[in-house]
């Protein structure tokens, strides 16, 4: 979905680029692609590449302006429903996001638009500079709610640091309002001071101040009553959630107290139990007891869910994308700013992310049998609708998130180097036949200079034209990695998805892989990966398309090698008998030279 503005400071991003001589600059693919060939005589009707869409947009339209981001795996307390009774390996420091991580990326998605952010963990306070992280979250501009979940037990001792430091927004995590029923849940003591921080929360002003309980038939759910009449006297809004299931919880259905069954309860102890209004993002369906400071609120995940309001984001502990609660495709940004990718790029694999987004989560009988974090290890109380990591490349495991086929519909690619360089075909014969050779072409070599020299070509004269290629590429992986294809088994993630992501970074750094190879501006990138019915086969096709002096044959090219080597690496575990085959141009168009099509036998 394109969104049908562009912020204001884009445009004076573009007001700059077309006031400087000579500029060849781009700014953010997924908001804005400016590029002429030369500033110094262009007119604003030449900026012919400006388009304008939205990372944060999924395919569904849903608008994702909420990101939630967990600061540590670590907690003070072992919540039954969250952490497996044995505890949870924890990821190596090293591997988690610093703070500056952290902040850096929090920048990137607000520039973008994310308004709110939620900090999570485990349990946020107990990372030591969460108050310095507040602060700083509090200087991004544009980001107009600062909010956390904890379990509440160091509050009385925190909080008021935390507010004057930027927090504005409070959730509480409280299952019970009984001590030795909280003892029994979180396997440690602490309710007093957790009713304690809840109270001092409503003297600092925080409105309203958020507790979030989990029901669960069995333990807590003849407390509901007692947690509505917990709103009377106090301006809480006590969000009741549907027991959900995630790894190690022992989650069973017969445990899960709808929320139909909540709302018969209350209806019938409290006359006069009535529904508010709701916002169009909210989670919860708002109720109110009459008389009440507070309200009561239900979280309807499993029986009737939120999905297609979501509007949330999650950035895991260690770094990675989590486009739906209940999902267990991840993409890692830690991986993509560690290699030092640019900030358009991991927009862009965030976008892409986002367009792989389920409508809704798969149910409440299918989610017990899907593999998931725990829910220590997402972060946050579960409060919203909506595993592998990425080694070696910034794009290694994009997992399951991007389109199937048409990968990109040409998105513009945000390549700052401009290349000027030039392919050309030389006659040949393949078998019998005669290649779609045109009058134009010549039998020298163009990269060699008269003394036998590898030599850049000068295109500088050039006009500038569109420019178009296609090549494509096969790899015979085999009917046991097939298999394991098809039914995105592999341990190291979506093969398809990842070697797409790759052929698009292939193509992208052309000039870095071939030494004669100039830098070019490419308006789109287009690349396919299927896997061939029947013959175990899987069909790579990269179109490149660009507005320059020269042709783009050696980025189609380049992108299908790429993608078919990511192929090879994501599945020689499996076996090494894996062959690469095939890769050619297909076609190309633009230039003096005319264009090329190979025939179809070919």
């Amino acid at each position: 979905m394109y969104r049908s503005f562009v912020r204001n400071s884009q445009m004076l991003a573009v007001k700059r680029l077309l006031k400087v001589p000579g500029c060849k600059q781009s700014l953010n693919p997924l908001c804005l692609s400016v590029h002429t060939s030369d500033f110094s005589t262009c007119q604003v009707d030449s900026v012919a590449k400006i388009k304008a869409s939205d990372p944060l947009t999924d395919s569904y339209g849903r608008y994702h302006d909420y990101l939630r981001i967990s600061l540590t795996e670590r907690c003070n307390l072992r919540c039954e429903y969250c952490m497996p009774s044995d505890g949870v390996p924890l990821t190596p420091k090293d591997k988690l996001l610093t703070s500056d991580e952290i902040l850096y990326l929090a920048k990137l998605f607000v520039r973008q638009g994310v308004t709110k952010i939620r900090l999570t963990g485990g349990e946020p306070t107990v990372r030591k500079d969460i108050i310095n992280i507040i602060a700083r979250l509090k200087e991004l501009d544009g980001l107009k709610t600062i909010a956390m979940t904890t379990n509440g037990l160091t509050l009385t001792r925190q909080l008021v640091g935390l507010q004057k430091a930027g927090l504005n927004l409070l959730n509480i995590s409280l299952d019970t309002l009984q001590s030795a029923r909280y003892e029994k849940v979180t396997r440690r003591k602490g309710w007093e001071r957790v009713i304690a921080g809840i109270d001092l929360a409503i003297q600092l002003g925080f409105n309203p101040v958020k507790v979030n309980c989990v029901v669960m038939r069995g333990f807590n759910d003849d407390e509901i009553c007692d947690f509505a009449r917990f709103t009377l006297d106090r301006n809480v809004d006590v969000r009741f959630i549907e027991y959900m299931p995630f790894s190690g919880n022992g989650w069973h259905d017969n445990r899960m107290v709808s929320f139909k069954e909540m709302l018969s309860i209350l209806t019938k102890e409290f006359p006069g139990f009535e529904a508010l209004k709701n916002e169009p993002n909210d989670t919860s369906k708002a109720y109110k007891v009459p008389g009440s400071k507070g309200k009561l609120g239900f979280i309807t995940s499993m029986s009737n869910n939120f999905c297609s309001t979501c509007n949330r984001i999650r950035l895991t502990a260690d770094g990675n994308i989590k486009v739906c609660l209940f999902g267990n495709a991840e993409i890692s940004l830690r991986d993509a700013v560690r290699n030092n990718s640019s900030e358009d790029d991991i927009m862009t694999m965030v976008g892409l992310a986002l367009q792989r987004k389920k409508k809704q989560h798969a149910g409440m009988l299918n989610l017990p049998q899907m593999q998931n974090r725990p829910m220590i290890l997402i972060g946050g109380k579960i409060d919203c609708t909506k595993n592998n990591r990425v080694s070696r490349t910034a794009n290694k495991n994009i997992n399951s998130f991007l389109p199937n086929t048409s990968f990109l519909n040409f998105i513009p690619i945000n390549h700052s180097m401009n290349r000027f360089y030039e392919t050309r075909s030389i006659s040949y014969t393949h078998g019998n036949r005669n290649m779609n050779i045109d009058s134009k072409h010549n039998d020298k070599l163009t990269h060699v200079d008269a003394a036998g020299k590898a030599n850049m070509v000068n295109v500088g004269k050039k006009i500038v034209s569109s420019r178009s290629a296609t090549a494509c590429g096969k790899v015979l992986v085999g009917p046991k990695v097939s298999a394991l294809i098809k039914s995105n088994s592999m341990k190291k993630g979506d093969v398809l998805t990842v070697a797409r992501i790759a052929g698009i970074q292939g193509a992208k750094k052309t000039p870095d892989l071939i030494p004669l190879c100039h830098n070019i501006f490419l308006s789109g990138i287009k690349l396919d990966a299927t896997l061939e019915d029947g013959t175990d086969t899987i069909i790579i096709t990269a179109t490149v398309e660009s507005e320059g002096k020269t042709g783009v044959e050696m980025e189609a090219l380049t992108a299908v090698t790429i993608a078919a080597l990511t192929v090879y690496d994501m599945c020689k575990a499996v076996t090494h008998n894996i062959v690469i085959r095939d890769i050619k141009l297909m076609e190309k168009t633009g230039g003096v030279r005319g264009d090329f099509k190979r025939n179809s036998e070919d």
